[in-house]
């Protein structure tokens, strides 16, 4: 069991001065609630020798303190010790989410959303939960009895031992339900997975289940999953509920054999009539913290399963990072001159994309990459600002190693439109102005002007509330040619050295597009572009133009020079100027 809590440890150690505080409140607060029956008794006593008015306020006095200081430590208690628990919480889902900040996107297409989810809810509460309540009772549980066991001892060291006897049987039925618990609650937190991954697909997807029709298929689909989800839940259920009953019934059967014992007992005179009083009440005292142990083995079970489930999501390796960074490289800026270098690559679970590429874009040039679809396009450019790791040395940026840059200074220097665009839940403005902070804190002159440059402005300006319009979740208000050409403004506004368009332009008709291209060959000036192309009308005013083909530059030159080539480029070329023919006819 301490095996599996032992990430929680660092955290622990962290906040020890407030469990120690927290400590210190519980022991004042056993020590006054263990004080409690001796002062009953001591008042039963001098109730029964000397009944006097005087008497009965004097131990009604003693009770009232002895209570406070019992309730204000009680206070204490819960503040500090779940206070602590929540700071922890609160740690932890901050280290959770800084992680996954850090983790390449072949981690996210092996972890589904809905998983990932459940880990910062359901398990981080488990968690808080562990670490907080389990803690706090099981201490309240053993310090009591630490308090208790003496004054019982001393009364009558046969009667303890009859009224403790059943206790071994609920040590056994703890243990046997706990695993059983452990194990439960493991299948149900797999299959809330399940269902926050298959509603999280849903929503994302809410437009495509409408356009085939598939609200009810997915509606019954949602629901089996949520009943096989309740059926485990209540299997647990049912088996916390056969946990706590008998716990009662063994402490039950100790009261009772205190009673049938300590009865005996009176009658033997070997003690009191006071001090059976005493024994009673510190045996009623001593069935809530017994009763607890089940509410605490639930507690640790839930809690010890998430945190394995945290841990494995925790340990999973960043592979990019910063290892291999020169600090020299802060001292001068990007310039923009990239070398590809005999560059293969293979994705982690795949055959190999790139063969072979030997390119170079000096800075302030354009590229444009042209090629039929799965050709390695898109993952060419998604190693220029390490998304993914290409092998050592085959890409240079103004003459160093790609790596020995860090990764917040080589991606502050790139403005990248993905192939597909991603817009959050936000402003027009906000959208646009992402990663750009100076933009946050200017007028929204910077962002107009970024969006003029995309074509974007006046159809924004038309909204009722223009840059403050909310875009919905992924920006499902907007047309695919308006997320997208809100994609260039944001990649337009961060004023990079490197600015590389994926396919950026296949949403907008080619009138738009040749719109746009002008405007950005006066923000293409000193920067180096590369863009990825379906459309001739796309590439054919770059620098250069290269033709990948499985994997490999097949073609490299400008427009008139692949033309004369007669090769992939002049086919394509043919080919569209013949449907802009069809077209304009």
């Amino acid at each position: 069991m301490f095996s599996r809590l032992r990430p929680l440890f660092p955290y622990l150690r962290r906040y020890k001065r407030s469990f120690a505080l927290g400590g210190l409140a519980l022991i004042v607060y056993n020590a006054a609630k263990a004080m409690i029956p001796l002062f009953i008794g001591g008042a039963a006593y001098d109730i029964q020798h000397d009944l006097r008015a005087s008497t009965v306020e004097y131990h009604a006095a003693r009770l009232i303190g002895v209570a406070a200081i019992a309730a204000i430590a009680l206070y204490l208690t819960r503040q500090i010790i779940i206070g602590a628990s929540r700071e922890i919480e609160f740690d932890l889902r901050n280290d959770l989410f800084a992680h996954l900040e850090s983790q390449p996107p072949e981690f996210f297409q092996r972890h589904r959303t809905g998983d990932i989810m459940a880990h910062s809810t359901n398990d981080l509460s488990a968690v808080r939960q562990l670490l907080g309540p389990a803690i706090m009772y099981s201490a309240n549980t053993i310090v009591f009895t630490a308090f208790a066991l003496p004054f019982m001892l001393r009364i009558s060291p046969r009667l303890t031992l009859f009224a403790f006897l059943p206790l071994p049987f609920a040590s056994v039925l703890v243990q046997y339900f706990g695993a059983r618990i452990h194990s439960r609650f493991e299948r149900i937190q797999a299959m809330f997975s399940d269902i926050s991954a298959q509603a999280e697909e849903n929503f994302s997807a809410a437009r495509l289940i409408r356009a085939f029709a598939q609200e009810e298929p997915q509606i019954a689909a949602f629901e089996a999953s949520n009943r096989e989800y309740i059926r485990r839940s209540l299997l647990l259920a049912r088996l916390m509920a056969m946990l706590w009953p008998t716990l009662e019934f063994v402490l039950g059967v100790s009261l009772v054999i205190t009673l049938l014992v300590g009865g005996h007992e009176v009658v033997a005179h070997h003690i009191t009539t006071a001090q059976f009083f005493t024994y009673n009440v510190f045996m009623v005292q001593l069935t809530w913290p017994m009763i607890a142990i089940g509410f605490v083995v639930n507690l640790v079970q839930r809690g010890a399963a998430s945190v394995v489930r945290i841990h494995n999501l925790m340990s999973e390796k960043i592979t990019i990072d910063d290892t291999h960074a020169d600090p020299a490289t802060e001292a001068s800026p990007i310039a923009g001159h990239i070398t590809f270098n005999h560059l293969s690559f293979t994705y982690p679970t795949g055959p190999e994309v790139l063969h072979d590429i030997t390119l170079d874009i000096p800075a302030g040039s354009s590229l444009a990459i042209v090629g039929p679809t799965g050709s390695g396009k898109s993952t060419l450019v998604s190693l220029i600002p390490r998304l993914y790791d290409a092998p050592a040395d085959t890409i240079r940026l103004d003459n160093r190693p790609l790596r020995d840059y860090p990764l917040h200074l080589l991606r502050s220097a790139i403005g990248f439109v993905p192939q597909e665009t991603y817009l959050f839940s936000t402003t027009i403005a906000n959208n646009i102005a992402f990663g750009d902070t100076e933009a946050h804190a200017s007028s929204l002159a910077a962002i107009e002007s970024a969006a003029r440059t995309a074509q974007i402005a006046d159809e924004i300006l038309d909204f009722p509330h223009g840059f403050d319009t909310i875009v919905g979740e992924r920006g499902m208000t907007l047309s695919g040619g308006q997320k997208q050409r809100t994609a260039i403004a944001r990649a337009i506004l961060r004023d990079p050295r490197i600015l590389i368009l994926d396919d950026a332009l296949a949403s907008v008709d080619t009138y738009t597009e040749e719109q746009i291209l002008s405007r950005l060959r006066d923000a293409m000036q000193g920067r180096t572009t590369i863009l990825i192309a379906h459309r001739v009308s796309t590439a054919r005013n770059a620098d250069r133009i290269a033709v990948l083909v499985n994997g490999r530059v097949a073609e490299l030159g400008t427009h008139d020079e692949l033309l004369a080539r007669d090769g992939y480029y002049t086919d394509l070329f043919e080919k569209q100027s013949l449907e802009e023919e069809i077209l304009t006819a």
